[in-house]
């Protein structure tokens, strides 16, 4: 019980809970027993309505497997299944598609006394960002009330609560609406909720219960922190992010009142929420494609450095192996760097120097060359090399390679194909550099994990005598400026400009970022903690004039 929270009782009162789990793609019976498992548990509490996020049954995205046969047959097995053996006693909302003919609705499904009482279809599909439910869903166009005991209760569905069109329509004053989500994540989207709902509930004049999702599917996070809200908009409490919660809430006329499980804060800073998101993130994928641990390239540098980190922190010491690959270009402190790195998190490491390789390699092949000088080939060389050997210990261990590339690198294509872009998961693909040293920081907050010399060392790839990143890059905190207008903003070179960005620099970065998307859309998957992301977010032609 949260203090200061608790408010008069009226009559009429209805226990009510809010369930934040994880319900991952594709797994809907088993999804269907952890409903019901749940529902177990809180019937014994005496909770008469159970709240579960949109797309409970079936995991969120679900995409094409919407439209495959056995798929369906699983779905309609999985709520006959749930009509059957929910208790009789309580009412449940679950979010789940709803096959009806030839049409697909995501839908909410309310279940009692054995039966299905109400089906309210979402009315907003979005279309943007990392969505494409206008592809797979039928658009509801009815509002529906759930009457409990005297009281009334309004649903929508994620997107639904964005839509001043849909919100202003529905009927003023209920006793409270709930709001089922699967809600991507990137820094600071769960202030951008919480200030929608609050405007929803004064524009209502309603209690809002937000339940939220937590897990990750492939590079789209669900942060979890479900919320309460009383109908001026205030906040009564939150369920944690990134951790499976359990919130009781008892509603009556116009009020709510909050039990178990709930929490004051609202929101971590915006450091501690980008480095709990990509560990998170990382367990999330390791976990759900049954990998054993993850293996990668410990270079010396500041992006192996946190990537490193970052999964020690994630999957554990025992579970993460690191490689160093030097060559002919390999400083000594780069290899001394990433030793003591590996000492201090206690984890396996691999050496193996690619120097024989390297000059083997060039010895059969450089005689068929048409250009002899030395170039971006024989750089590109050493990246695969690298590359190789990973996936190779990846095949033979089970382990998966995690790249180190970021958001920076990937945008301009500052990166190898087949090469340091190699592997499974891109843990730092959508991390600006400018964010990587901060994150390192960040790691080094109470102890020394990342060497100090690896944060304030000028970057490098070290693929050739004395080489530097700002060799063929600008600095950092400009390049990094300029992509985010570019990705994030969409802007253009005239209105950078405007902005006082160089035109030389703005023109060439833009052509970088342009010329190398036939990379990126080879590059593996990696976590969405910006406002858009590589991937999903971000849908370009290879071809292109």
């Amino acid at each position: 019980m949260i203090p200061g929270r608790r408010q008069s009782r009226v009559q009429n009162t209805l226990k009510t809970a809010i369930y934040q789990g994880r319900f991952p793609v594709n797994t809907i019976m088993a999804n269907a027993e952890h409903i019901l498992q749940i529902a177990a548990e809180v019937s014994g509490k005496g909770v008469e309505l159970l709240i579960f996020p949109e797309s409970a049954l079936t995991g969120y995205v679900v995409q094409d497997l919407l439209l495959q046969e056995d798929f369906k047959a699983t779905v309609q097995k999985a709520l006959q299944i749930l009509q059957e053996q929910l208790p009789k006693n309580m009412w449940v909302l679950i979010g789940t598609p709803f096959y009806q003919n030839a049409r697909i609705f995501n839908a909410a499904m309310v279940f009692n006394a054995g039966a299905v009482q109400q089906i309210y279809a979402k009315q907003a599909l979005p279309n943007h960002e990392v969505f494409d439910e206008q592809r797979y869903f039928t658009k509801g166009t009815e509002t529906n009330v759930l009457k409990i005991k005297g009281l009334k209760i309004g649903i929508m569905i994620c997107e639904d609560f964005w839509v001043d069109e849909i919100t202003t329509h529905y009927p003023k004053h209920l006793d409270a609406t709930v709001i089922i989500n699967a809600s991507p994540f990137f820094v600071d989207k769960r202030e951008q909720r919480l200030a929608r709902a609050q405007i929803v509930a004064k524009q209502l004049g309603t209690s809002i219960l937000y339940a939220h999702q937590i897990g990750a599917q492939d590079e789209i996070i669900f942060d979890g922190g479900s919320f309460a809200l009383d109908t001026k908009g205030t906040l009564l409490g939150t369920l944690p992010q990134f951790e499976v919660g359990l919130g009781l809430i008892e509603i009556s006329k116009k009020n709510c009142m909050l039990h178990s499980g709930w929490q004051d804060h609202f929101k971590l800073d915006e450091i501690t929420e980008r480095y709990q998101a990509l560990v998170f993130a990382l367990q999330e994928y390791a976990l759900k494609n049954r990998f054993s641990g993850v293996i990668l390239g410990l270079s010396g540098g500041i992006d192996s450095a946190l990537t490193l980190a970052l999964a020690v922190q994630a999957l554990g010491a025992e579970n993460v192996e690191a490689v160093l690959m030097p060559s002919r270009f390999t400083q000594m402190m780069s290899i001394e760097d990433a030793l003591q790195q590996a000492k201090t998190l206690g984890i396996k490491t691999h050496q193996l120097n690619i120097e024989t390789l390297f000059t083997t390699f060039l010895t059969e092949v450089s005689p068929h060359f048409d250009k002899k000088e030395w170039d971006l080939t024989e750089e590109n060389i050493q990246a695969r090399l690298r590359g190789m050997i990973l996936m190779a210990l990846s095949n033979k261990s089970g382990k998966m390679v995690v790249t180190t590339t970021n958001k920076s690198e990937l945008a301009v294509g500052y990166g190898t194909l087949y090469g340091d872009l190699a592997g499974g998961f891109a843990l730092l693909k959508d991390v600006y550099k400018t964010e990587v040293y901060a994150l390192a920081e960040f790691c080094n907050r109470e102890e020394e994990i990342i060497p100090r010399r690896v944060i304030e060392r000028a970057p490098s790839a070290e693929l050739r005598e004395d080489q530097t990143d700002q060799d063929s890059l600008p600095e950092y905190p400009l390049l990094d400026a300029i992509i985010k207008l570019y990705v994030e903003e969409n802007l253009g070179v005239e209105s950078m400009i405007a902005k006082g960005y160089p035109k030389a620099i703005v023109e060439r970065i833009i052509k970088m970022i342009d010329k190398c998307e036939y990379k990126r859309q080879q590059a593996p998957i990696g976590p969405k903690v910006s406002k858009r992301a590589f991937g999903k977010d971000w849908r370009m032609p290879v071809t292109k004039g």
